[in-house]
């Protein structure tokens, strides 16, 4: 049973919407990246920088970079509670998924703000 430590309030349906949205959004990203490079075979530096700098562009990819994450976060999360249990583990489980839950809040909040530094160049 997952205790209301480690699930940070959440609900399973919440979690379900957000992994549906997020799989849309990085689904739509990859195809519109390969139709993209399909279309522009002879694509030069110039070209990829002009699209990388438009604003709708850099949205796009902040959304799937927030994709990425969020995804991530509920996927990981699942697994740990569903493998790092006192049933499996012993009583031990519980502080030890929680720091493994904060070593990935932190290391997920690290490469949004990395990727917003590359994208937005702040």
């Amino acid at each position: 049973m997952v205790t209301n430590v480690t699930s940070f309030g959440r609900s399973g349906l919440s979690d379900w919407l957000v992994q549906r949205v997020s799989a849309v959004v990085l689904a739509a990203y990859t195809i519109f990246i390969v139709v993209y490079l399909l279309c522009n075979s002879d694509l030069t530096h110039a070209q990829w920088l002009a699209l990388n700098q438009h604003i709708a562009m850099k949205m796009f990819s902040l959304a799937a970079v927030l994709s990425v994450a969020a995804h991530a976060w509920i996927g990981l999360w699942s697994v740990l509670t569903d493998y790092v249990t006192v049933r499996l583990m012993g009583p031990k489980a519980t502080p030890l998924r929680i720091v493994l839950q904060l070593g990935m809040i932190t290391v997920t909040l690290a490469y949004v703000v990395w990727a917003i530094d590359i994208l937005w160049g702040i």
